[in-house]
């Protein structure tokens, strides 16, 4: 019964936390439009862009954190909101491309297509973007009865490749100030080495009782 009251009040909580980033967005597009204010510096298209992609990759980052967070403090009901927290990525993943292809090319898809073919960087997100679906798609518990526990596990180990690509998406389209990538890399390759210890840790005893 605890746990239920706590998902009642937390999983509006995350899905309100998750909508800010977007909320703020909106409101700086119009404080600027109407208000004159320069949240969203001279190019606010790009800028919009960015941000959209940027909290794509920070709520994938964290959807990748939950799990270890609640092996490490015993808090198992925390994995319960690790898929609302990756279909909000997802979500903004789309506004990503959305902004870009409507926004950035005006709906021009002849141009989309050169893009895709000739910038890398625009290549490895289309890719990205591609990986993503299927764990979209397959994210309810319908799907998971479907497809099995085991393959759907499989499957969902591509977020760390897909996150891995976002970084390096991220990377080639900032070319200047390299932090932010750096810091996401950082945390996703602990995030994966955490993954392949704990796993190598739990097929320990079986081998031992094997042996």
């Amino acid at each position: 019964m605890a746990i239920k009251r706590s998902r009642m009040v937390f999983k509006p909580l995350v899905f309100i936390t998750s909508l800010l980033p977007l909320g703020w967005l909106i409101f700086a597009l119009y404080s600027d439009t109407v208000l004159g204010t320069k949240y969203m510096t001279a190019d606010p298209i790009q800028k919009l862009d960015r941000e959209l992609g940027d909290w794509a990759l920070i709520l994938i980052i964290i959807s990748l954190t939950v799990r270890p967070l609640a092996e490490i403090f015993k808090k198992g009901e925390l994995v319960a909101y690790r898929r609302m927290i990756g279909l909000f990525a997802f979500f903004y993943v789309c506004l990503h491309l959305s902004a870009y292809v409507g926004l950035n090319l005006q709906l021009d898809i002849d141009e989309f297509i050169k893009d895709i073919t000739k910038r890398i960087f625009i290549t490895i997100g289309i890719i990205t973007f591609t990986l993503l679906l299927p764990l979209a798609i397959t994210s309810t518990k319908g799907m998971i009865k479907r497809i099995g526990g085991k393959r759907w596990q499989k499957l969902h180990m591509l977020i760390y490749p897909i996150s891995l690509l976002g970084v390096f998406h991220f990377y080639m389209m900032v070319r200047a100030d390299f932090t932010r990538p750096s810091i996401y890399l950082a945390v996703i390759l602990v995030l994966l080495g955490y993954r392949i210890w704990a796993k190598r840790k739990k097929s320990r005893p079986k081998k031992v009782a094997a042996a």
